[in-house]
């Protein structure tokens, strides 16, 4: 994946679930596998904002695909009948 970041324990946003990530110097320790911290693999990785993925990946630096084939012109197709009150104010019998 191109232009993506994957989370680190140095994040703000970061949080260790059991309590177990302490800094030593510049590393990030998980006292709980007495490993360095790696939040790819960990279960137990967290992200104050919900936005971190299966993989490690932070959701804030992925962009949102949007599909160009759907026109607003597909979504109303059908007509809505319309009687009553509805028909009166608006002065039509059908919509869209």
């Amino acid at each position: 994946m191109v232009g993506v970041k994957y989370c680190f324990p140095k994040c703000r946003d970061f949080k260790c679930t059991k309590r177990a990530l302490r800094m030593q110097g510049r590393t990030a320790w998980c006292t709980w596998t007495n490993e360095p911290c790696d939040p790819r693999n960990c279960n137990y990785a967290m992200c104050y904002k919900r936005q971190l993925l299966d993989d490690g990946v932070c959701g804030f630096s992925i962009k949102r695909r949007t599909r160009e084939d759907i026109r607003p012109e597909d979504i109303f197709r059908d007509e809505i009948k319309v009687r009553g009150k509805l028909m009166r104010k608006i002065g039509e019998k059908r919509i869209f």
